[in-house]
């Protein structure tokens, strides 16, 4: 998620031991597990015993891959900054219309609610390509992006800001406008001959999907009372998606656009579900205020009444208590098929999706997907399909076949876990489902107060299901990659500041220590003798390795963050590599088990800040002895890419030939000037968050 709408409230009241604790004791047998997954939980998950796993984990296989490029200095610019040899493209910015006549962008021009639905989103985050035939893969696509959230100043910049933007009434057309501006864009863009890239104009795949967008349910939740609306008594049908952040794609052709922070668009003043509480829905004003334009003589369809989820009516058909139980989902998106609604798959679980990530695909297995929920102290879930993978469903690109009955098959029906952490390096995948065993030893069901066969309550209550099955909370959980060849899961923990030292007492949200009314607990907990970090500010990045079943995997910590001066430099980073926050990841698989990490940043920690902004870094797992960063092979860590002042660093994938790297610009204070994205601002621009296309100058592969 985005720092600049970061809600830091911590939402999880529960008390298990903290990923500190557990992480302490891990990193205290370091000397024994320095190979990356500890050759103990290796041995014991049944990774082909002791020698196989220090085989695997000290790399004893082809030469890896080398990064042949200089380590980048940091930088404090309003510019893209990126190695000699490379250039930087500006590609689809905000407000880039996809249809109609094009209107050529201007420091002063009003964005209309009209406008807004036919042009680019705001605030860039996850994307990915899909080809639309193999012969030209690597220079034609449709490019899928999420619209995390707005920036209310650069959109109204014209007027001088939003109207009524903390308190009365919002202007409906401002409203509109707004709603229009989240969601996700699908834009055709295709390189030339010249190798600069472009978006093509009234493409039929150029296709907007906004916060107001008819959507259907699928899975457990779908038709359950838990969904029934006024605008769908069936409760087979929502509008919109909101706040989606980190992405996914499947084998099939489709993509993922992973709901985060969309509580806050909604407020409840009056009677509230648990699961309200539990997940942060405001109880005073929506994060725009949209719902305070319900009833202007403009209003269709409660278009705003819906973000107002207060109980009014005899029951939920009669109002829209429960709209924001229809949000916190996956959404799978047919990029090929413009006449297809995008479908919330809600048997993944409901909650601040950070993303969702495809694990090791194999014929004949189940297909898996992981995901965070990135907020303090919240849990890393897994969803494994019921249906096992069928080459035969893989996309083809240009064929005609039904995408979206694929992604029923295989993420309508599954089992959805959560994970623990334990201190020997073996972790363990907890079911969520409703005869599933609490630490209590009560069902999940009974504890929830739930029927014995109510899946569609598990999913709805999914971070209390956590809860009470003992899931190990984290530190921010947030983007994920997987390593198709080995099948590693690397996930950033992005930072934790409601840690303190040993010694201080824990406080609480209100008096007396008991949980508010938002179910928001510890206001900070002290660290004690297995905590390695208090206020951990830097961030880390961890691994897994699955076991021979579904239930059981051995973990490591893989990198951590600091500043090159910090005390507490665990991985020895230095002036060339230092980074902290750590939020994109993106494992870029270049054949034959090799292949390169990228890590971007968030980041607010001083230490790093003051030295650079939000950066890109690569990172060749395979070359680093012993499995894990550490100040001896720092050369395998560099920087890549800074981006300009303000701005975070997201969203990532390349080309099928690795000769173009996409990455996304997101809130940057004042850029960018030109299409040059390393043209440094002079004067002042009307912000405007963009992809960015970086490539070498001779053509040839990024980064090698």
């Amino acid at each position: 998620m985005s720092k600049e709408i970061e809600d830091h409230r911590v939402l999880n009241p529960g008390t298990n031991e903290p990923f500190a604790s557990v992480l302490e004791r891990h990193v205290s047998r370091r000397s024994v597990m320095r190979g990356g997954l500890g050759l103990a939980a290796a041995s014991m998950l049944g990774f082909g015993g002791a020698a196989q796993a220090l085989a695997a984990s000290t790399n004893q296989k082809k030469t890896p891959l080398s990064l042949a490029f200089e380590s980048i200095a940091g930088s404090r610019t309003d510019a893209v900054v990126v190695p000699e040899g490379y250039t930087a493209q500006v590609l689809v910015p905000w407000g880039t219309p996809l249809a109609g006549e094009a209107t050529d962008w201007s420091g002063d021009l009003a964005m209309t609610a009209e406008r807004q639905a036919q042009s680019v989103g705001m605030h860039h985050d996850g994307m990915h390509g899909f080809p639309l035939d193999e012969e030209s893969a690597s220079r034609r696509f449709v490019l899928a992006l999420n619209n995390e959230y707005i920036d209310q100043q650069a959109l109204w910049a014209p007027q001088g800001g939003p109207t009524n933007a903390e308190e009365g009434a919002r202007p409906a057309e401002e409203s509109r406008t707004e709603i229009n501006a989240h969601g996700v864009t699908l834009v055709e863009v295709k390189r030339g001959d010249d190798g600069r890239w472009s978006h093509v104009q009234d493409s039929p795949y150029n296709r907007r999907f906004t916060s107001a967008t008819e959507m259907e349910l699928a899975g457990p939740v779908a038709g359950s009372d838990y969904v029934r609306t006024k605008f769908s008594p069936e409760g087979l049908l929502t509008r919109g998606t909101n706040n989606n952040c980190g992405n996914g794609f499947t084998p099939w052709g489709t993509y993922l656009a992973c709901e985060e922070n969309w509580p806050n668009i909604f407020v409840n003043t009056g009677e509230r579900f648990a699961d309200d509480a539990r997940i942060g829905i405001p109880t005073e004003r929506g994060r725009y205020g949209w719902e305070t334009s319900a009833g202007d003589p403009s209003e269709q369809n409660d278009e705003f009444a819906r973000f107002d989820i207060t109980p009014r009516g005899a029951d939920a058909g009669q109002d829209y208590r429960n709209e924001a139980r229809t949000f916190g989902y996956q959404v799978e998106i047919d990029p090929y098929d413009g006449s297809r609604r995008a479908v919330k798959r809600t048997a993944l679980g409901r909650f601040r999706h950070e993303g969702c990530w495809l694990g090791k695909l194999e014929p004949g297995k189940p297909v898996v997907f992981y995901s965070g929920h990135d907020a303090r102290n919240e849990y890393i879930y897994k969803f494994v399909s019921a249906a096992a993978w069928d080459p035969a469903d893989a996309n083809r690109p240009g064929a005609n076949f039904d995408r979206l009955a694929i992604g029923a098959k295989y993420l309508d029906e599954g089992t959805l876990y959560v994970a623990r952490f334990d201190a020997d390096g073996s972790g363990e995948w907890l079911p969520l489902t409703p005869q599933a065993r609490t630490t209590d030893g009560r069902r999940l069901h009974q504890a929830l107060g739930l029927a014995a066969d109510d899946q569609a309550g598990i999913i709805i209550n999914t971070c209390d299901a956590a809860d009470l099955m003992g899931a190990t909370p984290m530190d921010r959980p947030e983007w994920a990659s997987v390593d198709p060849a080995s099948g590693d899961v690397y996930i950033t923990l992005t930072n934790n500041s409601k840690r303190t030292e040993a010694g201080s007492e824990a406080t609480y949200t209100n008096e007396g220590g008991a949980i508010d009314e938002l179910g928001v607990g510890f206001a900070t907990a002290p660290i004690n003798e297995a905590n390695p970090r208090p206020d951990n500010g830097a961030g880390h990045i961890i691994r897994w390795r699955e076991g021979s079943d579904e239930m059981r995997f051995a973990w490591e910590v893989f990198v951590f963050g600091a500043a090159a001066t910090d005390g507490d430099n665990r991985s020895g980073l230095t002036e060339a590599n230092q980074f902290a926050s750590p939020d994109g990841l993106w494992f870029d698989d270049r054949g034959d088990g090799q292949g390169i990490l990228w890590i971007q940043t968030d980041n607010g920690y001083e230490g790093v800040a003051e030295h650079t902004n939000d950066q890109l870094l690569a990172v060749v797992p395979g070359a680093l002895e012993g499995g894990v960063v550490t100040p001896e092979n720092q050369q395998h860590l560099k920087r890549f890419a800074v981006g300009p002042n303000g701005c975070e660093v997201t969203g990532i994938f390349a080309t099928p030939d690795k000769t173009a790297l996409f990455i996304n610009i997101q809130h940057p204070g004042n850029w960018p000037a030109s299409e040059d994205a390393t043209r440094e601002t002079q004067g002042s621009v009307r912000p405007r968050a963009s992809t960015v296309v970086i490539q070498r100058q001779d053509g040839g592969p990024i980064a090698v």
